[in-house]
């Protein structure tokens, strides 16, 4: 029963740095933003978010939230990758 409400806590809490990222990126973007900061900072997030989503996957029965906080989590890895790439490809 533990192990079960210890699963449905790290599901919602899986989303938390998804949602913290996409209101980060709203806040500081501009002209005056370090991209590199940000890529760092939606890369560690998103690899807790995938950290916590794959351990509520694991414990918990309701599996829809888990499911959810991964597949964003992984989403804003891949736009970090890519931004990074982005970033790598334009300096000289």
């Amino acid at each position: 029963m533990a192990k079960r409400r210890v699963g449905d806590i790290l599901s919602v809490t899986s989303l938390l740095p998804a949602i913290i990222s996409v209101i980060f990126f709203f806040i500081k973007r501009g002209p005056d933003f370090d991209i590199y900061f940000g890529i760092t900072l939606f890369s560690i997030l998103s690899i807790i978010g995938i950290i916590f989503a794959v351990v509520s996957l694991v414990l918990s029965k309701k599996r829809i939230f888990g499911w959810i906080g991964l597949i964003t989590n992984v989403l804003i890895l891949v736009c970090a990758f890519f931004l990074q790439l982005a970033m790598g490809i334009g300096e000289p």
